[in-house]
């Protein structure tokens, strides 16, 4: 391994031999890294099949010439790895998050709150079916008690037409296709708001990804540039070319003296500004965290609603109404003359109209088309549980890999990694003089 990466970091391989084995390391990288890239297309930005493999092919072909004849290229794409458990690779995962809510998560929410409107609908149609019904049945009961009015009464005191005059509605078309109308009018609102946001999110999701890689390409391009410009950038480690060189000079203690400021990069001491960074970046993946899981809670509630709604309307019973009606006739025989000799008159009576009307108000029906609620999908959820785990993991890795970014620039130009030492060397020495 240490030959194949020493063979892997020089500029220029010596002979046919090493040409070879760098061929054959270029081409396994670039095959994992076009797969990779595809999957990504495809799954994750959601491109079509034909764009995802034309576009990794030809990253693949143009990754495969550019690590093969640039040696800095190789340098920076190796530094783009561990870069990847930087803040650019926390903003990819973030992005990853961001469209699988809205892919996973979102449509069900719509999909519940559709369900909820279900039962409405449901309700309204059956209630307003019970109320026309009812209008029938007034109906029916004005005209027998219209009947027993006229049946009741003298021939003489026979009013004109005893009946009652209802204004009914009979055809109820009009207000099952107004109800129909309005309802396909929220679908259609409702289809139209979820098309347009997950369209939105989508574009946004795929311009953030591809800004977040050209930067993530353009950070390790950028430390490059410091590595091999500044030689005070990033220097501030107790490498074994330091060590070696401060034996052969004879001062050693200035490692010693100096352990509080320098550390090892291959140690997993942090620094106090290390540890404080890390804890301001767990605190916005925390955030972060449970803004999403807001979003997953309104899953969850919107799910639990219209479960409740569906079993709750399938529950609903009949109201049952009575409508009671009595009617008496009689006539008072002589009515001046008992009051004139003080007895109480009396009545003859003629007829009594007794009779009771049962109707049910019905509110929900078996033919109701009612879509069943959709629960949360778990793997979604084990699926953001796991980047976020990752995101956590890459807060306390960032120092790790800002180190391993230094090693790899190290390993690449290791003459100047030489000049870099002597300056460290040189600053450390004055510093003790003084």
């Amino acid at each position: 391994m240490a030959d194949l990466w020493w063979i892997y970091c020089k500029p220029v391989p010596a002979d046919g031999r090493e040409l070879c084995t760098l061929f054959l390391e270029c081409s396994c990288v670039t095959v994992v890294i076009g797969g990779l890239f595809y999957n990504w297309m495809f799954a994750s930005l959601e491109y079509s099949w034909p764009l995802s493999v034309a576009m990794a092919v030809s990253l693949s072909l143009l990754l495969l010439l550019t690590l093969l004849l640039v040696h800095p290229a190789r340098c920076v794409f190796s530094m783009i790895m561990p870069t990847l458990g930087t803040k650019q690779g926390r903003k990819l995962l973030f992005s990853t998050c961001i469209m699988i809510a809205v892919v996973n998560i979102t449509p069900n929410i719509i999909s519940n709150i559709q369900t909820i409107l279900q039962v409405i609908k449901c309700i309204c149609k059956n209630s307003s079916d019970s109320l026309l019904n009812s209008t029938a049945l007034l109906e029916k009961v004005s005209w027998e008690f219209g009947d027993a009015v006229q049946e009741t009464i003298h021939s003489i005191y026979k009013p004109m037409n005893g009946h009652f005059r209802f204004s009914l509605l009979q055809n109820s078309s009009l207000i099952y296709q107004k109800m129909q109308l309005a309802g396909e009018k929220i679908s259609r609102e409702f289809l139209s708001v979820e098309v347009l946001v997950k369209d939105s999110i989508r574009v946004a999701n795929r311009l953030a990804a591809g800004f977040f890689m050209l930067y993530l390409c353009f950070e390790s391009t950028w430390y490059l540039k410091n590595y091999l410009t500044d030689l005070h950038f990033d220097n501030f480690y107790i490498t074994k070319k330091l060590e070696r060189l401060a034996v052969e000079r004879k001062a050693a203690h200035l490692l010693v003296g100096s352990s509080k400021k320098l550390i090892r990069p291959t140690g997993l001491k942090l620094s106090w500004e290390e540890a404080m960074l890390c804890l301001v970046r767990a605190m916005l993946v925390t955030v972060a965290l449970l803004l999403l899981l807001v979003v997953v809670a309104m899953d969850h509630f919107a799910f639990s609603v219209a479960d409740t709604a569906v079993r709750k309307a399938a529950q609903f019973s009949t109201v049952p109404i009575a409508l009671n009606i009595k009617y008496r006739v009689g006539i008072e025989i002589t009515p001046f003359l008992f009051k004139v000799f003080g007895r109480p008159s009396e009545e003859l009576p003629l007829g009594d109209f007794n009779r009771t009307y049962h109707h049910h108000l019905i509110f929900s029906s078996a033919h109701c088309s009612i879509s069943p609620p959709t629960p949360p999908n778990p793997s979604v959820l084990l699926a953001v549980g796991l980047l976020f785990c990752i995101l956590y993991a890459t807060v306390f890795l960032e120092t790790y890999a800002r180190r391993l970014c230094r090693e790899i620039a190290a390993s690449f130009f290791q003459s100047w990694e030489q000049e870099r030492v002597l300056y460290l060397y040189r600053k450390l020495a004055r510093r003790h003089r003084k």
